[in-house]
């Protein structure tokens, strides 16, 4: 008994000293947002003297972060919209139907997975340009669907593998052609996973910077996470506003995680796991 005791003690001990290192980072931002610049300058580390919301009113009103808001939620619904409709229809043809290459096809959205977005910011970079999609909001909706495709295909395939055929031949015996199985059979049961996927690429969209930013050049288009490196740009010495805008940007996907965790954890297992 005692030797389960401590084993268990083993197993907390590392997963509370992960806890502890992601919870800092937030914790340290909130305390900062807190502060007056004066309160930072003395001493970063030491608690706040008392709760201050003056530096978020000022974050959130200095660079226009109420409109960089509206474009990141705008661009992420369409990205994601998207990213499931497309991610479910080759997730169906990939794993359900039997046509040659379908192998190979998976294989490559699997590859796809390895190739680091530094790799081909370049040339996707010109062919936006070329395109004349730069600085719009749908060439950055098409970036984010070429960048998490291959993400949401892999997820899909991998769920959708596990219906059992014997589903979409009794379908098909019934009159129903391949897009009415897809839309009445493969659609609502796919749905766990879809909810699983959507959160995942909705946060992944959210997230990005690199994209946004090499994309959307105009103050006007920029979205959240990019106003917010326009902030620290602006205010240089004023820590403690640039951390609000950092929690600004922070809250949609906290509350996103705390509402939707497991839906996240059983995406994630989803394309681990199944297939």
């Amino acid at each position: 008994m005692s030797h389960l005791r401590w084993g268990r003690w083993l197993l907390a001990l590392p997963m509370a000293v992960l806890a502890l290192a992601t919870v800092y980072p937030l914790a340290f931002t909130l305390n900062v947002a807190m502060k007056t610049r004066r309160e930072y300058v003395l001493d970063r580390f030491s608690l706040a003297d008392a709760l201050r919301f003056e530096n978020i009113g000022a974050a959130w009103n200095s660079v226009g972060m109420a409109r960089y808001l509206a474009n990141s939620v705008g661009v992420v619904t369409a990205s994601v919209l998207l990213l499931l409709l497309f991610g479910s229809m080759a997730g169906f043809a990939l794993s359900q139907l039997r046509f040659r290459g379908s192998s190979v096809l998976f294989l490559c959205c699997l590859a796809a997975l390895f190739v680091p977005f530094q790799v081909i910011m370049v040339p996707l970079a010109r062919v936006m340009a070329d395109a004349g999609l730069v600085d719009t909001y749908p060439g950055l909706v098409l970036a984010y669907v070429a960048q998490f495709l291959p993400f949401t295909i892999f997820l899909m395939t991998s769920y959708y593998k596990t219906i059992p055929t014997e589903i979409i031949d009794a379908a098909r015996i019934d009159g129903n052609s391949v897009y009415g199985v897809y839309r009445r059979i493969m659609l609502p049961l796919g749905t766990p996973a879809l909810l699983s996927v959507g959160i995942l690429d909705a946060l992944f969209c959210w997230n990005d910077v690199l994209i946004a930013l090499l994309l959307m050049p105009s103050a006007e288009h920029r979205t959240l996470m990019v106003g917010v490196t326009s902030l620290r740009g602006q205010y240089s010495d004023d820590i403690p506003t640039f951390a609000s805008g950092v929690l600004i940007a922070a809250v949609p996907v906290l509350v996103i995680y705390l509402f939707l965790q497991r839906q996240i954890a059983d995406g994630v297992a989803a394309g681990a796991t199944k297939g």
